[in-house]
């Protein structure tokens, strides 16, 4: 009598269909060899898809079966979680054949030639910097790479959200339902994150101003990637938080606390906000020439600090830096509350 285990076939297997599968795309194979199912590189096994193909290739019908326009695929399908794949027998899995020779090792050059091109610019990338080699890697070939015409238009306001973007090289600009321009990005910058945190549509519309090349990952693999590797939960949580502060900023709210880039948000535009708000606080700004401190009573400039420089000084060359981190917390020291204000500046 005959083992159970001779009965399975090798095979391969292509998705012709997906709807709503959490992991699997159309055009995307399975292949079954010698009792081992192997699923695409970096995706994770489905039990509800090797259950399926285990009664397939243990079945005495055959794989291939005949119409009057000669012989076709049967179609088959996995249904069995909240998404549904369908997929059809592709051919016997014959590695020894010279054909299925060349197809393993141009599929696996690609994918080298994939790994050698973008591992490198993904590794100098702040947001990848917590995943280790092996893990960046597997990430790296979920990746799509492509590249975008100046002034196209990435993300229209009101469309679902399908993929983030990383910007490589570039850059892009945002903007709002009245075309006025919100922020500019470039390399190392990511977005169209928050549809697919959200499920809502894309809230502002990005166009590139320049030849742009991007990695998109698609929103199914996007998930994955987020419960594969928490560590980049935590990425994005912070870049949310970053991004809230800038566009409340933005909309003149000041708050304790709040920090940013003057990059986003200018440091004339910053004293404005502070100004117009009449608030009371210090701002403390960390820049590539050094520190520097500019502190407020009332909305007016009492004190600043700069280098070797104060007062009104130091606002004037502080008001030409273009770079640097900022953080406005509510409160002055007490020696500097009765002094008077600067004064003269044009916000003013």
């Amino acid at each position: 009598m005959r083992k159970q285990a001779t009965r399975f076939r090798d095979a391969i297997f292509i998705v012709v269909d997906e709807r709503s599968c959490p992991i699997y795309n159309v055009g995307e194979e399975f292949r079954v060899e010698k009792f081992c199912l192997s699923v695409p590189a970096h995706k994770p096994d489905c039990l509800c898809l090797a259950q399926e193909i285990a009664k397939i290739i243990t079945s005495r019908e055959s794989l291939v079966g005949f119409s009057k326009f000669g012989s076709e695929k049967p179609k088959f399908d996995c249904g069995g979680c909240e998404g549904l794949i369908h997929f059809e027998f592709k051919k016997e899995k014959d590695f020894s054949t010279l054909q299925m020779k060349l197809l393993g090792e141009t599929e696996e050059r690609h994918q080298r030639q994939h790994l050698e091109r973008f591992f490198g610019v993904l590794r100098n990338l702040d947001i990848f910097e917590p995943l280790d080699d092996d893990a960046l890697s597997a990430l790296t070939m979920l990746l799509d790479m492509r590249t975008i015409a100046a002034n196209k238009v990435v993300i229209r306001q009101g469309d679902p959200g399908s993929s983030l973007y990383i910007v490589l090289k570039g850059r892009v600009v945002v903007l709002d339902d009245g075309s006025a321009k919100i922020a500019e990005m470039g390399a190392g910058e990511i977005f169209g994150e928050m549809s697919l945190l959200s499920g809502e549509p894309a809230t502002s519309s990005i166009h590139t101003t320049a030849d742009t090349q991007v990695a998109m990952l698609s929103s199914k693999n996007f998930k994955h990637v987020l419960k594969k590797y928490p560590v980049l939960q935590l990425f994005l949580f912070k870049m949310l938080v970053n991004r809230a502060q800038t566009l409340t900023l933005r909309a003149g709210i000041i708050t304790s606390g709040v920090d940013g880039e003057l990059t986003e948000i200018p440091t004339a535009q910053l004293f404005l906000r502070i100004h117009s708000s009449r608030k009371t606080g210090t701002v403390d700004l960390l820049l590539e020439q050094g520190k520097a401190m500019v502190c407020f009573q009332a909305g007016k400039i009492i004190h600043a600090r700069f280098l070797n420089l104060r007062d009104k000084d130091a606002v004037s060359a502080l008001l030409k830096v273009k770079s640097g981190h900022f953080t406005y917390t509510k409160g002055i020291p007490d020696e500097l509350s009765k002094l008077p204000p600067l004064g003269g500046f044009a916000w003013e």
